[in-house]
């Protein structure tokens, strides 16, 4: 969580989104889009997380 405040374009690459790293990237670089990169980072990190718990449960519930 804390990559994604200061650093959010590395914790999209690590995560994958190689392209909304780059815009990212380049919105980081400013200091006026510093924050919203930062807050863009931690949803993409929040959104990533909540795609991994309902494929968790579609799992759980397939199951037979």
């Amino acid at each position: 969580m804390l990559l994604a405040i200061l650093l959010p374009s590395v914790s999209m690459f690590l995560n994958g989104h190689f392209l909304r790293a780059f815009i990212c990237f380049v919105l980081h670089l400013t200091l006026i889009g510093w924050i919203p990169a930062a807050i863009w980072g931690v949803a993409s990190l929040n959104e990533d997380r909540a795609r991994r718990r309902q494929e968790e449960l579609l799992r759980a519930v397939q199951r037979p």
